[in-house]
């Protein structure tokens, strides 16, 4: 079999389009974003080495968004319906913030409670500045990226005028693709709020403060600068645009950067940190137990890896609710799943991992999310990944209980199962894998049989081609 092979390019694009989610913008905001940074060092006459470095900090910019979600959630509550406009505010000026903080209703505190709301508002942002870089910096750093990408990730919050954070850098001490990441991110939120004439008003406004000087001469010269900004199919044309030698993911490589998906969608939420990893290892070891070949194995390795990747979609506030949530909350939460295939959609490679962990919280029955779909329609791949979800989870600690103890999941686990939400042999395969003896009258197979085999046969029975079996197994038709 071929390995499997990704550009390092699709894989951090897809992961763009998860910090645009967690941050409120649209998708393929940094997208667009990199392109105008891309057009930007063309004028500044910057080398292919600073244009490839501009195109992934531009990129991944915000991926150390896990770090500062929870600080703004309990400023704001959802941090994500108010990402854009705290974003649209000049970092680390007091009189941009002082009027946002107005604006939502923080004047209305007494003049004791506000001030001292300002002193620790202030120092915790400036912590979740540095911790932002510094998960950034991680991220870049376990996908193999430069030491250029690095340092310039860890200055992106610097000001020219050298008022930023960690105020280590200020003009022309801080990385280049890093000042012109910056004021791109910021010209593609102004062009989508108000259009050429909001750009021109921002950098002429923030020119020698947060902005390099040059830099804004150059946007200010050339306004069709901002064409680039409407491209209706930017991800194709920024996969186009990689600068330098497109770097290429394999083998443990490929497996490292799926577990960055997953420690980036952990990291968001504490009570979540290591479940991605642990449900790749009991899956893995559960699908080894049923036979699966080992390319459905890694597929499924990789699916529990991103499976909840579109939980960057909805606000920490939702998830750390200790109470009941109301009907809206719970389809914030019911398009998770939705969000997590959506993310991973564009790249070949990646679809149709995403298709199948889109599945996790699919049940036999049909009364899962979000497609609802039933028994029949559910590869084998799937459904350890269901059982294996539900068992894991409730040994793990959530906002509204306790961690349950081992043999509380296991009789939960059996009774999902005697429901019909989920099947008796994947089940008991989840809980031996899990260290567990598993049902005491185990279901025995025709003639050897494994899971897998058993489902191509009920296929088969009920007409389908091989073609319609592969698209249903997520399998070649050769397979």
């Amino acid at each position: 079999m071929r390995q499997a092979q990704l550009r390092l390019a699709e894989l951090i694009a897809c992961l763009s389009i998860a910090t645009d989610l967690g941050t409120g913008h649209p998708m393929e905001r940094a997208l667009r974003a990199c392109l105008f940074a891309l057009e930007l060092g063309r004028l500044h006459t910057c080398t292919e080495a600073v244009l490839a470095e501009t195109y992934y900090v531009t990129l991944l910019r915000f991926a150390g968004c896990a770090a500062d979600a929870h600080h703004r959630a309990s400023l704001f509550g959802d941090e994500i319906a108010l990402g854009p406009e705290i974003d649209a505010v000049e970092l680390w000026k007091l009189e941009p913030m002082l009027a946002f903080l107005h604006k939502h209703g923080f004047n209305r505190l007494p003049a004791d409670e506000l001030q001292v709301l300002l002193n620790t508002g202030v120092q915790r942002s400036v912590e979740a500045a540095s911790a932002n870089c510094e998960i950034a910096q991680l991220i870049a750093a376990r996908l193999g990226l430069s030491a250029g990408v690095i340092q310039a990730l860890g200055d992106v919050f610097e000001r020219w005028d050298g008022g930023g954070v960690p105020g280590r850098a200020s003009g022309e001490q801080i990385s280049l693709s890093a000042r012109m990441a910056v004021v791109a991110l910021d010209v593609e939120l102004y062009y989508r709020l108000g259009g050429i004439g909001a750009v021109q008003n921002l950098v002429r406004a923030r020119s020698g403060g947060q902005y390099d000087p040059t830099l804004a001469q150059i946007i200010l010269a050339h306004p069709t600068l901002c064409d680039c900004l409407m491209d209706t199919h930017p991800w194709d044309t920024v996969l186009a645009q990689e600068p330098g030698t497109a770097p290429i993911l394999m083998g443990s490589q490929l497996d490292e950067a799926m577990r960055v998906f997953a420690d980036f969608t952990d990291l968001r939420i504490p009570w979540m940190i290591g479940h991605s990893a642990a449900l790749a290892r009991l899956c893995e070891a559960a699908g080894q137990q049923l036979r699966l070949p080992e390319s459905e194995l890694t597929m499924l390795r990789w699916a529990a890896y991103v499976h909840d990747i579109g939980m960057t979609a909805s606000s920490v506030s939702i998830w750390d609710k200790p109470g009941v949530l109301s009907a809206g909350e719970w389809e914030r939460v019911r398009l998770h799943t939705y969000f997590t295939e959506r993310i991973l959609a564009r790249s070949a490679l990646l679809h149709p991992i995403g298709q199948l962990a889109a599945l996790h919280h699919e049940r036999l029955d049909g009364s899962g999310y979000h497609r609802q779909m039933q028994a029949p329609l559910l590869p084998v791949a799937a459904q350890i990944l269901m059982a294996a979800e539900v068992y894991r989870s409730m040994l793990e600690e959530r906002p509204y209980r306790a961690a349950l103890p081992p043999q509380t999941a296991v009789d939960q686990l059996w009774t999902l199962v005697r429901a019909g939400q989920l099947e008796s042999i994947v089940a008991d395969a989840v809980l031996n894998a899990a260290g567990h003896a598993g049902l005491s009258t185990k279901q025995v197979r025709p003639a050897g049989l494994s899971a897998r085999e058993v489902e191509v046969l009920r296929l088969v029975a009920q007409g389908n081609t091989n073609r319609q079996i592969a698209d249903t197994l997520v399998v070649a038709p050769a397979t």
